[in-house]
């Protein structure tokens, strides 16, 4: 297998541009701005290229190499381009097995723009920032989430909202699961083990091995984290859940048996949960239809959590395509 076929999942370029001991002084994006049919990938997909390699892909093999070089030009040159493949597209040598036209805007960055460090900003601190640029002037402001991603044909709009973030509370074969396939996934990934071993488990990962109350207060829950109860039915944990479900938490789950759901909701209402609240709780976690084995447990509930976090996402932003299907190709320089 490829390099290249390795590095296509990465699919937020900031991942990329943090992975080394420093951002690449220059690089170039290249943005899917516009997707005329059905295609692999939907509007906002990039690629990040550097001289020497390149991370994320736009069509699913058609068209990443070619766009990798035009980026390294451009890059040569400190001149953006816009490219046009599949329907519509001077190189009929190069087709689009979806039968579709998409347009991919290429723009040379330097990492010391304003920008650019806005941009990282908000991944530390977990803000959603609004990017934008028309290929030679890029803003980027800490933001509301709610914005429709688009291009009015000479500049486009993006935005990047923080990465998903899965807290687990528990410690059995599920748990550590569920952690090492969101590591996979991409995702940050928190363990709380109560009274658990000093040393993680699992590298890379953040490790709590005290209260889950505790623990929750000093993450610092937001509205981009899903937070998984997968222990079994003791009392600090109850308390981790009721303070889950008065959080922000965007998903709440715990494990246990559909039989004793209305047990544990009495024990939240001691806590204090109010029914709203309750009502947020996913219970048994995950998705139905998956077996009761670690593994079975540990991806169904990793599905169920993307699904709720991509459905999350898409609410707040446009289900229409703003874009232009007559911007001419000389609103950005070639």
């Amino acid at each position: 297998m490829s390099r290249r076929r390795l590095a296509d999942p990465i699919d937020d370029m900031r991942v990329a541009l943090l992975a080394g001991d420093a951002v690449p002084a220059r690089f170039a994006l290249a943005t899917l701005v516009e997707v005329d049919g059905s295609a692999p990938r939907d509007v906002g997909a990039q690629m990040l290229v550097t001289h020497d390699d390149d991370w994320g892909f736009l069509s699913g093999g058609c068209i990443e190499a070619d766009v990798a070089t035009h980026a390294r030009e451009a890059l040569a040159k400190g001149q953006s381009r816009l490219l046009r493949y599949g329907e519509g597209s001077p190189w009929i040598d190069i087709k689009l097995a979806c039968g579709s036209g998409i347009t991919v805007l290429v723009e040379p960055v330097a990492a010391q723009e304003t920008a650019v460090a806005t941009l990282l900003d908000g991944w530390r601190t977990r803000q959603p920032v609004l990017w934008s640029s028309d290929g030679r002037t890029r803003f980027a402001t800490i933001g509301d989430e709610a914005h429709t991603d688009g291009w009015d044909g000479t500049r486009y709009t993006r935005m990047f909202i923080p990465p998903l973030r899965l807290v687990l509370i528990g410690e059995d074969g599920a748990a550590l699961t569920a952690a090492a396939l969101a590591q996979t996934m991409g995702w940050q990934v928190v363990l709380i083990a109560p009274g658990g071993p000093e040393a993680t488990p699992l590298p890379d990962i953040t490790y709590h091995n005290g209260v889950p109350v505790a623990a929750l207060a000093t993450i610092g829950i937001d509205r981009w984290t899903a937070i998984a109860v997968l222990s079994h039915d003791r009392e600090d944990d109850e308390r981790g859940l009721a303070g889950a479900l008065q959080s922000e938490a965007f998903y709440v789950g715990a494990i246990g048996a559909r039989a004793r759901i209305d047990a544990r909701i009495a024990v939240l209402r001691g806590h204090g949960v109010n029914e709203a609240d309750i009502a947020r709780l996913h219970a048994p976690i995950g998705l139905y239809g998956f077996g009761k084995a670690p593994r079975d447990i540990a991806l169904s509930l990793v599905a169920e959590v993307a699904q709720r976090f991509h459905a999350r996402v898409t609410a707040t932003r446009s289900s229409r395509v703003s874009i232009s299907r007559n911007a001419p190709l000389s609103s950005v320089s070639q």
